[in-house]
């Protein structure tokens, strides 16, 4: 399952984000997003875990917690396409 992490703080890196979410079981991938033109982080990121059970536990468990001093925003990431509109 694919999760998107929101609202992290600029500081957080893959592997500080890789080593939270490793506490509920096996992570495939962690990506913080960056900038390509100031080589700062965006301030969202995205989690793999291959499996689904780990997955919804993680994001029950740290939607809403604090990593790096922010509270962060943790939820499955939607496929590219199916974004629903914000207005």
């Amino acid at each position: 399952m694919n999760i998107f992490v929101a609202k992290l703080s600029f500081d957080t890196q893959d592997a500080g984000l890789r080593e939270a979410f490793e506490n509920f079981g096996e992570v495939k991938s962690a990506k913080v997003i960056m900038d390509n033109y100031t080589g700062r982080s965006k301030g969202f990121g995205f989690v793999e875990m291959n499996d689904h059970a780990e997955a919804s536990n993680a994001i029950r468990s740290l939607n809403d917690s604090e990593l790096d001093g922010r509270t962060i925003v943790v939820k499955q990431a939607e496929e590219r396409g199916q974004r629903s509109s914000r207005y």
